[in-house]
């Protein structure tokens, strides 16, 4: 059980997006331009995800250069897709409703309940509860959502195939940024760049000022948040960098001050094109007149209010 739902169940998932990737390379055939270069960024993408465990890290590395060299040369694009009528559109809404919105409500719902489940690992003879693969979590609530999709919306296998392979191709390369930077942080942290941004600030900040400290942990997590694109990535460089030796150590509850650096990292979320999956995804697919800024700029007051209530909230109830 323990090797099912640790190994085996996530990469199911793995090898669903995979497929789905093949479709999509499938589907550009059909491209106008860049048949070719599209084609194989979205194979080699399918590979990855599939393979991706077994393959050596060097062929991989080497598969994400050849898909890099195909979206700078512009070899990625989206073909034209034939569009459903506005009668169509407007005959489905009136016959759906606010139904539409059970599927997307039922993965975030699906996934919540998921993260309650423990299993037992057993290790030297001692079993210690371990949380479900964050893969499991998403892909069953993902897979429980599309049955609800189909059961809501009737809609043709043909034309669902169609549109997958749309959205796939109008997100593009930016559905594999947040996968890229979550491994770069986990690169930077190996490499030291922690201790390194420490010797920095020590040198700077006088120890023992508190509120110095959890200032520039605040601001070093939303920076290094836009500069990564993913709070996850600079979680682990800025806390063992800043958090640990300028707040934790200076008696703040670690509990708390991780919680808090964490949602501080989200700030810089908001205000950075690098978070692709959250800033640039929704623009490309809701097709806005300005597909990089749209949805910062509506972010960045409602970010810039929360990282003074983060300093805020770290210096009252972190070192209570």
């Amino acid at each position: 059980m323990t090797n099912f739902l640790g190994i085996y169940f996530p990469e199911f998932f793995y090898v669903l997006c995979g497929l789905v990737c093949f479709l999509t390379a499938f589907r550009a055939r059909k491209n106008e331009s860049a048949k070719l270069g599209t084609m194989l960024f979205w194979t080699l993408t399918g590979i990855i995800f599939m393979f991706g465990k077994v393959l050596p890290s060097a062929v991989v590395g080497a598969m994400l250069i050849v898909m890099g060299c195909l979206t700078v040369t512009k070899q990625v694009k989206i073909g034209k897709f034939q569009e459903s009528t506005p009668e169509f559109r407007k005959a489905s809404s009136e016959r759906i409703g606010t139904k539409i919105f059970v599927p997307a409500i039922t993965v975030g719902l699906i996934a919540l309940i998921l993260s309650f489940v423990k299993y037992d690992v057993v290790k030297d003879g001692v079993a210690t509860p371990t949380a479900l693969n964050g893969a499991i979590m998403t892909g069953v609530a993902c897979v429980i959502a599309l049955v609800l999709a189909f059961v809501i919306c009737k809609p043709k296998i043909s034309d669902t195939k169609e549109d997958t392979s749309r959205l796939l191709m109008q997100v593009g390369a930016a559905c594999l940024l947040p996968q890229l930077l979550g491994a770069l942080g986990s690169v930077f942290a190996e490499a030291g760049v922690g201790e390194v941004i420490s010797g920095m600030i020590s040198s700077v900040v006088p120890q023992g000022n508190i509120v110095v400290g959890v200032i520039i942990y605040v601001f070093g997590m939303v920076v290094f948040t836009m500069i990564m694109g993913n709070a996850f990535a600079a979680f682990t460089v800025i806390t063992a960098g800043i958090g640990v030796p300028f707040v934790i150590s200076q008696g703040g509850n670690p509990a708390i001050i991780g919680v808090l650096g964490m949602t501080a990292g989200y700030c810089g979320t908001l205000m950075t094109p690098m978070a692709a999956n959250f800033n640039i995804v929704p623009c490309a697919v809701l097709e806005t007149k300005d597909p990089k800024w749209s949805v910062i700029k509506a972010q960045i007051p409602m970010a810039l209010m929360m990282i003074v209530v983060h300093i805020i909230l770290m210096l009252v109830i972190g070192f209570r």
